[in-house]
């Protein structure tokens, strides 16, 4: 039997489980999977052994971080994201990265190992019902009873991972089934399947904005590619819409584009918020119209909002599921962006959204200027020096946190899949995230930045960065506390801090200690130097910043918090 497979070739005799396994995932055009080995799966990473060449097996350091290195493969590639765990604590440890893979809508697959099939139901060591335990949270959950029927079983989970709405598959791996002998053939690649908006739906949605003064764009969700970005780009344009973007999905529009008016997340501009609010037409292209990207469901009223409503979503479910449109079309983003650029442009644009657009603009470029922070190290200083150094094609990533609003707010993305950050708001995520996107392109930069909590969540991937010679860059914003939990414990219960304080390493030591490069950087006029010693150094590289705990957000400080309090 030979040890390679083509991607639109068979295999022919018998093989074992983990053999038929591996070659259906090459078969699908998979060419990395993120891991903590198992005892319950060596069959499928014996198989890795043989095809180590195509298909790259990247271990990990915790299955939480293995987890969210194949979400973010997911992310940036628009292809499944590849993970192998273990059963019991390895699945309850990657469940996540399941779960911001749903949030996100990102194209995962999760391989579970699982105890023999002859001791399943008798609560055998770390059993778990994975149907039950992940049921809620990934689009399919099934286990993979008979070797002879892996191809089908692996076939559907890309087929389910990438249609409409994208999301995680999760399928168990008895570990005797994995050694099973059966003589089956390989699948042809999966393709990808979207829906494409009807000619009357469009017809109406230009009939729509023909009428509208004060219409406004919002993007967001999962299933962009970058020619369905610059499309929506021209089509924005050429209308004179201005445009938004959903919480984290701020690389769906470059943000130099001249209608790009900025996010609408946590801690927009209230500007944003009163624009949304205003807008005659919203027209939603991709994001759910969730709770962060409306404000807690305020900006736009349930279930029929005040404002003209065109959804466009790729899942028809999600149509009408909080919002009554007044037109929604079921669409993915590369069928609906070709069929907005081929409209005909509007003889003239109207005056009053002219105005109204070039207005957005300038708030959102007022926006960007960042007013003095508390302490000796400024943070939007610090975020103004990245943006007008790094390249355009930079990857950013980070978690969840405060310090996170000084990068969205004050960096500005190029493009799609330049931001690598959580809509489901999870902790420890930058750093995977960043490992993947160097893996999948090495000569391009990846910058991370965490929390001092948000870093030890999986900080112990800096080793992973390090074993596979990985050079990303990660900025630890340090200011001893769970900042966004001080934040509203100081808002909700002043003066009455518990629970929130940290002890924390020192991470320059720390890093190095990993074999990374390590920086610790007590004042602004600092960073430059420290940066570009962290990139000279060729290696993984930790900064250190450590800032003030006055510091709470880019609007807010602890300081003016008590004074409001009477404290």
């Amino acid at each position: 039997m030979s040890d390679t497979l083509t991607r639109d070739s068979t295999q022919a005799g018998p093989r074992n489980g983990g053999r038929i396994l591996i070659d259906a995932l090459r078969a699908h055009g998979a060419d990395r999977a993120f891991c903590v080995p198992g005892e319950s799966f060596l069959a499928a990473i014996d198989a890795f052994h043989d095809v180590r060449d195509d298909l790259e097996l990247i271990v990990c350091r915790q299955e939480g971080g293995a987890a969210h290195m194949a979400e973010a493969h997911g992310k940036l590639t628009g292809r499944p994201g590849i993970c192998f765990v273990t059963r019991g604590p390895g699945a309850t440890n990657a469940s996540i990265g399941i779960h911001t893979a749903r949030q996100d809508s990102t194209p995962l697959i999760v391989f579970v190992g699982q105890v023999a099939r002859e001791a399943l139901g008798r609560e055998a060591w770390q059993e778990i019902d994975y149907r039950h335990m992940f049921g809620h949270i990934a689009k399919w959950v099934d286990q993979i009873d008979t070797a002879a029927r892996i191809p089908e079983y692996i076939n559907r989970a890309f087929h389910i991972a990438t249609s409409g709405r994208p999301g995680p598959v999760v399928l168990a791996l008895p570990e005797d089934m994995l050694e099973e002998m059966a003589e089956v053939a390989d699948c042809p690649p999966y393709r990808r399947a979207q829906a494409s908006p009807g000619q009357a739906e469009m017809a109406e949605l230009a009939e729509r904005l023909a009428l509208a003064e004060r219409p406004l764009v919002i993007l967001g969700g999962g299933g962009w590619s970058r020619a369905a970005s610059e499309q929506v780009g021209a089509f924005a344009a050429r209308f004179g819409l201005p445009v938004a973007c959903a919480f984290r999905r701020q690389d769906l529009l470059d943000n130099h584009h001249d209608h790009y008016v900025g996010e609408a997340g946590l801690g927009m501009d209230p500007r944003i918020a009163r624009r949304i609010q205003d807008a005659d037409l919203i027209l939603a292209i991709g994001p759910r119209l969730g709770e962060t990207t409306t404000h807690g469901y305020t900006l736009l009223d349930v279930p029929r909002p005040r404002q003209a409503l065109i959804h466009v979503h790729a899942d028809p479910e999600e149509l009408g599921r909080v919002y009554h449109a007044d037109l929604g079309i079921n669409a993915g983003m590369d069928a609906f962006a070709a069929a907005a650029a081929a409209l005909p442009a509007p003889r003239e644009v109207p005056a009053a959204r002219r105005d109204w657009t070039r207005q957005a603009r300038a708030d959102y470029l007022d926006n960007l200027q960042p007013a003095p922070m508390p302490g000796p190290v400024d943070l939007g200083q610090i975020m103004v020096f990245l943006r007008e150094r790094l390249p355009a094609d930079t990857f950013i990533s980070n978690g969840a946190g405060n310090y996170t609003l000084w990068v969205q707010r004050f960096y500005q993305y190029r493009g799609v899949r330049t931001q690598l950050a959580p809509t489901s708001g999870t902790m420890g995520y930058g750093l995977p995230a960043a490992i993947a996107a160097k893996l999948a392109h090495p000569e391009r930069q990846a910058v991370c930045f965490a929390g001092d909590g948000c870093f030890l969540m999986n900080g112990q991937e800096l080793a992973t960065a390090v074993q596979y010679g990985l050079d990303v860059l990660v900025i630890v914003v340090n200011n001893g506390m769970y900042g966004s939990i001080r934040m509203h414990q100081e808002r909700h219960y002043p003066g009455r801090v518990c629970g929130t304080d940290l002890s924390n390493p020192d991470f320059a030591d720390l890093a190095r200690a990993y074999g990374a490069h390590g920086e610790v950087v007590e004042r602004t006029e600092d960073f430059a130097a420290a940066f570009a010693r962290a990139q000279a150094s060729g290696k993984a590289a930790v900064i250190e910043l450590r800032v003030s705990q006055d510091a709470l957000s880019p609007r807010l400080t602890i300081s003016a918090l008590r004074e409001k309090a009477g404290l």
